[in-house]
């Protein structure tokens, strides 16, 4: 979205508020005329590529060293609960989550887009069936669509977009599905302009130009309608949502959030000075100016010392059959270059929710579009394929308990034991989380359609 398309959004031009991202709820100020708190948001960070449950939340330390792998489980805050042991810091905030590991794909689900779309649309069905694309709208949009923000111009976005191949990408990324661009997700920052670079730009949508010129057009807009609203009432209507368009366009916190300067360094600085972390404080600073569902592309950066890959999807560790290195080694596609950036990244992001008061009106979810196979693969260097089977994701926040373990898997980590968590229900209990009625109608252009056939999983709340 450039400039002009914001003006058009804030109704400072022709058309209708039908652009990505640009979907706002009623305005509420309190008796100071100040916004106020933001109701409940999504931080939603998507490991794209599929890291390995079983070398990250669902260790196997007493399987044999061709399904363990290399690494050893830690102790954590909660008893029972161990992890990979360079989770150091992310090991004294298991307080603050539930630890799912029975996610699954049912069907033969086994590569990124068919995963990533199920995943994101709550539903376990093929992108394409019959020739023809499904049109399911993605959880952002179904959030933008019943709880837009009211008091940013943005409700959904997407820090960053996947780049490089586009097999990482899921289908339906860039658009609102059934529902329309206009729930679509802004796109914020890319592999050459991010916040942990000195030069972060933020998107045009918050660049208002000439602010005296924009406030003289919305005055003479103003004079030119105020005779024919007030004999029009649909006018009328029309008038008050430019008016609130106008107002989220140029509210300075909106703007403010990319203002990474205005973080303490120590904030920064635990976070981690890496895309990774960074996206993630950025994310927090946008849902605390009104942006209700927030994706954040799990890339954590490059090595220094080695290139490989495009910078999107660091968890798609194959090893040596995918020329992407040691799935187990230091370099941009190996855990030990990753694991510590997640590590700090997460574990900073949950000790800030919770010191700024934060946890019990942000939703937080850390999840792949699937793991990775049980048994290492026998070429070199070493890696794991894709699985859909079975895999492990980490839910915290507004209401959900934290210190727990939902579901288990078999001895390998290959198959769900109990409990299984399929697209469907995880998309519900998000949906629940955030306060919105699984049985709200869609009716969008003559479409009846449930947000998802779910149920959400009420043991995982407090």
């Amino acid at each position: 979205m450039n400039r002009r398309q914001a003006l058009v959004a804030g109704g400072l031009g022709v058309a209708s508020m039908g652009v990505p991202g640009s979907v706002l709820g009623s305005d509420k100020l309190d008796s100071s005329g100040n916004a106020v708190a933001s109701e409940k948001s999504c931080i939603f960070v998507l490991l794209c590529g599929g890291p390995s449950h079983v070398d990250t939340w669902d260790m196997k330390p007493d399987a044999p060293i061709e399904y363990r792998g290399p690494y050893k489980p830690i102790s954590t805050k909660v008893p029972g609960m161990r992890i990979n042991e360079m989770h150091t810091q992310l090991a004294k905030h298991t307080d603050q989550f539930t630890l799912i590991n029975s996610m699954t794909h049912p069907g033969a689900i086994s590569n990124h887009f068919d995963a990533m779309h199920n995943l994101l649309s709550g539903q376990s069905v093929k992108r394409v069936q019959n020739g023809v694309p499904d049109d399911q709208p993605y959880l952002g949009s179904f959030v933008a669509k019943h709880k837009p923000s009211k008091r940013n111009i943005v409700s959904n976005a997407w820090l960053i977009k996947c780049v490089g191949r586009p097999v990482f990408c899921a289908p339906n990324l860039a658009l609102g599905g059934y529902l329309g661009s206009a729930y679509a997700p802004v796109f914020v920052g890319s592999a050459d302009n991010h916040p942990a670079m000195p030069n972060f730009t933020p998107p045009p949508i918050y660049d208002l130009g000439d602010q005296d010129r924009l406030a003289e057009r919305r005055k003479l807009l103003g004079s030119i309608e105020s005779n024919a609203l007030a004999k029009d009432a649909k006018g009328a209507d029309w008038g008050d949502l430019r008016e609130k368009a106008y107002d989220a366009m140029t509210r300075p916190e909106g703007r403010e959030a990319f203002d990474m300067s205005r973080e303490p360094t120590k904030v920064r600085e635990r976070y981690g000075m890496h895309p990774l972390g960074q996206n993630l404080l950025l994310a927090r600073r946008m849902v605390e100016a009104g942006v209700r569902f927030v994706t954040v592309n799990g890339w954590t950066g490059q090595a220094s010392h080695d290139k490989k890959g495009p910078p999107s999807s660091s968890w798609d560790m194959h090893g040596g059959n995918m020329g992407m290195g040691n799935a187990f080694g230091n370099g941009s596609y190996g855990m030990g270059f990753c694991l510590p950036r997640l590590d700090q990244a997460l574990s900073g992001l949950f000790a800030d929710l919770k010191e700024r008061g934060m946890m019990d009106d942000t939703l937080v979810v850390v999840t792949g579009e699937f793991g990775r196979t049980p048994k290492v693969l026998t070429q070199q260097p070493p890696g794991r394929q894709h699985w859909p089977k079975c895999f492990s994701s980490i839910l915290a926040g507004c209401g959900i308990a934290g210190g727990n373990v939902y579901g288990k898997s078999d001895k390998h980590g290959a198959y769900v034991e109990s409990n299984p968590v399929r697209p469907e229900e995880m998309a519900a209990t998000i949906y629940h989380a955030l306060d919105i009625p699984l049985n709200e109608p869609q009716n969008n252009s003559g479409i009846d359609r449930p947000l998802t056939t779910g149920k959400p999983i009420l043991e995982l709340f407090g």
